[in-house]
């Protein structure tokens, strides 16, 4: 399995380097994109530099290389997920900007009928927001915003974060071992 990770310059970048993560113990390859804002995003977010999210990939490519080979539907690939995602981005890949590697590989997803999964980021949400989320979900789009679960009594913001990429996972197929799974709730 290939699948195609965006990484925009909203906030929550740490949703896009734990997804490279646990695809690292899977046997799917990872072509990672970054957008001009995401180092800036990384840097000032987590304890990572962009040079070492980029080694968690399998291929990293610029997002100025609108020739690279995940810009063209001949090329094989399973999917794209950004995370996170701006409402930049998001507005972007609606209407077919593809003007950047991250937004052409988004727009080759959808015109491939391949799944595209966007971790939107952004709150509160205006109509703009929700326009361009409800369009790109009628194409097929998974709007997939990070939004904790507490059912299964999270300590820490790694393991609400953890749980969130598991979750996004399960939309693909992708199993993670040692994934907590609600098992139903017990009456008082």
């Amino acid at each position: 399995m290939k699948i195609i990770v965006g990484i925009s310059g909203a906030t929550g970048a740490i949703f896009g380097i734990r997804l490279l993560e646990l695809l690292q113990d899977t046997d799917v390859e990872t072509h990672l994109v970054m957008s001009a804002w995401a180092a800036m995003t990384i840097q000032a977010e987590t304890p990572y530099t962009a040079k070492e999210v980029e080694k968690l990939a399998n291929y990293t490519y610029s997002y100025k290389d609108l020739g690279a080979k995940i810009s063209s539907g001949s090329f094989q690939v399973n999917g794209m997920i950004v995370a996170p995602c701006s409402m930049k981005t998001l507005a972007s890949i609606r209407v077919g900007l593809a003007d950047n590697l991250l937004t052409r590989a988004a727009d080759v997803i959808l015109k491939e009928r391949k799944k595209l999964m966007l971790l939107t980021r952004e709150t509160p949400l205006n109509d703009i927001h929700l326009e361009n989320m409800l369009a790109l979900s009628r194409m097929g789009t998974i709007i997939f915003p990070p939004v904790p679960a507490f059912y299964n009594h999270p300590q820490t913001n790694d393991e609400l974060i953890h749980h969130i990429i598991v979750r996004a996972l399960d939309q693909f197929d992708i199993p993670i071992p040692g994934a907590k799974r609600r098992s139903g709730m017990e009456r008082r």
